[in-house]
């Protein structure tokens, strides 16, 4: 499973097990801080802090993806995070505010490991499902009506787009996908509608003057039932030889894009 359905929320398992380890560091540290005499906690900001370096230290090394509009650096939504950027920094944090505040050192250090345990652990075991999981052996319908089997496009790095016409960061992405298509000839891109008739998705691409190769319709969400996504749009990055290697709940970004293929 790569998501979930929360009520009218979807959430990625990751972002669900970076959510868990953030309460749960932020409740040790609080139960452990009332024994003191400050009771000041710390976590929720160095959390924050991490988040912050995070982003800044993505968009400095993206730069030019975000350089023709500039206050797309301020939209989250694309997922774009330097992850070792924000840790060493509130690590950082966590080592300052316990050199200066002895009195709080134990609820610090004890609330910050469990959270980065549970964080680190839940991933490890995370992506150790994810690259358990291959291309499926589904079978996807062309526009035309033509079967096209997924497993077949094994050999080259396969991203794999999950939207639908109604959704509107699917369509907001779109550009974005058909450029790196056109751009990465050694990878192969295939564009997934779900649930929706080849003639609506033939009318929307041809008003919006989209030309995408390798379309297909998955007509009764069999595909995403197989891979686990729950919500749209998301993005499945595959290896050469079908291994699932990541994936993206939400809008990508040219430089969100650029950084998953990076990797």
């Amino acid at each position: 499973m790569l998501s979930i359905n929360a009520g009218p929320f979807a959430l990625a398992i990751s972002h669900l097990l970076l959510l868990g380890a953030l309460i749960t560091a932020t409740w040790v540290e609080a139960r452990l801080v009332r024994h003191t005499l400050s009771r000041k906690t710390a976590v929720f900001g160095l959390f924050i802090l991490g988040i912050a370096t995070a982003r800044i230290a993505f968009v400095l090394t993206y730069f030019p993806q975000y350089s023709e509009a500039p206050w797309k650096t301020l939209d989250i939504r694309d997922g774009g995070f330097l992850v070792w950027a924000g840790v060493i920094c509130a690590l950082l944090g966590g080592l300052i505010i316990g050199w200066r505040r002895p009195e709080q050192r134990r609820a610090l250090t004890f609330g910050i490991s469990i959270g980065l345990a549970i964080w680190v652990s839940g991933g490890f075991i995370l992506d150790h499902y994810q690259k358990g999981n291959s291309l499926p052996d589904t079978t996807l319908r062309t526009l035309t009506g033509a079967p096209v089997r997924v497993s077949d496009y094994r050999g080259k790095p396969v991203v794999i787009n999950l939207w639908a016409t109604w959704c509107p960061p699917c369509r907001r992405e779109m550009p974005v996908l058909r450029d790196m298509q056109r751009e990465r000839k050694d990878i192969t891109f295939l564009f997934v509608n779900q649930a929706e008739s080849a003639g609506e998705v033939s009318d929307y691409l041809s008003k919006q003057q989209l030309v995408l190769s390798n379309s297909f319709l998955d007509p009764d969400g069999e595909f995403a039932r197989q891979v686990g996504s729950a919500a749209l749009p998301t993005t499945l990055f595959y290896s050469p030889d079908g291994r699932l290697i990541g994936s993206h709940l939400g809008e990508l970004s040219s430089a969100s894009l650029t950084h998953y293929l990076d990797k």
